[in-house]
């Protein structure tokens, strides 16, 4: 493993650098807090929260807001992926459009669906129509920096989202757990990243998972990051991948295992003791049915940071899984041909 995932292996695949955009996510909680701080956001106390219109990547801040407000939550925060918004988003829900490249179909239909609704906006993107008809229209603009894949300004989408939830009066600004986060993430980042030890989490999970369809289990706070988890190995390493949320996957998922199935699951200490339960439960089924288990558990004092602690891993893994087979994790010819196919 040490050769398999040394400095050189993964320079040697990682031609657009996308190893070098995860490393560089602590570092980014402060620019992504000033960007926000330079849009001035008005401030609002809106009876129905925030809804967070995107795709993919631009879509999971939404989710992983919501996870990192988890239990302190006043109003919805939700993420919805389409071309249209719920009929209750009115006047009362701030929306979020979130585009990196700005041209996203789904998001520009949304984007056009809360004007129509009467609902406040606010724009993340770095340009494109999004912004354009934003700033037609009035509507704030916060930008992100541009030379990203879509997928590696998670930091960004997740910390405009949870500064709009706080504008909105959804949940509590949370400002000082972002910025206390960046310290200890970017310790992880060295113990996980290339120079590090060769049975380090990161490299050990991928050395475990190679050659297996992940489904990557998530419970309470920690969906959020199984969910991130299967994009990144999808995207990232090209693979096959799937997310499970407990205790729903127990009456249901767990009955269809078997080669070449994996589990991961995701824990987190500060969960409802019943979920962890339920997790080692589950874990020891499917080891005794023969399926492959791992088990990984957030680190950090806050919630916030251990959220990003999951998403900074699962990242990794995902970098660590193309190097693996072989693959540039940054292009994703598939999305490209679909692209190109709709126009």
């Amino acid at each position: 493993m040490s050769s398999a995932l040394s400095r050189q292996a993964i320079d040697a695949v990682d031609g657009a650098g996308m190893l070098a955009d995860v490393l560089a996510q602590p570092a980014q909680l402060a620019d992504a807090v000033w960007r926000v701080d330079s849009t001035a956001i008005p401030r609002q106390d809106l009876e129905r929260g925030l809804v967070v219109a995107g795709m993919g990547g631009s879509a999971i801040g939404g989710d992983l807001a919501a996870a990192a407000l988890s239990g302190r939550l006043v109003r919805p925060v939700v993420a919805t992926r389409g071309y249209e918004l719920d009929p209750w988003v009115g006047t009362e829900t701030l929306v979020l459009c979130a585009s990196y490249s700005g041209d996203t179909e789904e998001t520009l239909a949304a984007f056009e669906s809360a004007r129509a609704a009467g609902a406040p906006r606010v724009a993340v993107t770095t340009g494109g129509e999004l912004a354009e008809a934003a700033r037609t229209e009035g509507v704030p603009v916060i930008g992100v920096p541009a030379g990203f894949q879509p997928r590696a300004a998670v930091v960004y989408m997740t910390v405009a989202a949870l500064e709009c939830a706080a504008a909105c009066g959804a949940g509590p600004a949370i400002r000082e757990e972002i910025e206390a986060a960046a310290g200890p993430l970017a310790a992880l980042a060295e113990e996980w990243g290339p120079e590090g030890r060769d049975d380090s989490e990161a490299k050990r999970l991928a050395a475990a998972l190679n050659g297996s369809v992940p489904v990557v289990h998530g419970a309470g706070a920690t969906a959020a990051t199984a969910r991130r988890w299967k994009t990144q190995i999808n995207e990232n390493a090209g693979a096959p991948a799937f997310a499970a949320e407990l205790p729903e996957a127990d009456h249901n998922e767990i009955c269809g295992y078997g080669p070449p199935l994996a589990a991961v699951f995701l824990d987190d200490p500060e969960l409802d003791p019943r979920l962890r339960t339920r997790i080692d439960v589950t874990a020891g089924l499917l080891r005794e049915g023969g399926t492959p288990v791992e088990r990984t558990e957030a680190r950090g004092d806050t919630p916030f940071a251990r959220l990003m602690s999951l998403v900074l891993l699962g990242d990794l893994v995902s970098v660590y899984l193309a190097v693996l087979a072989g693959r540039d994790p940054t292009p994703v010819p598939a999305i490209d041909r679909l692209k190109a196919s709709l126009g």
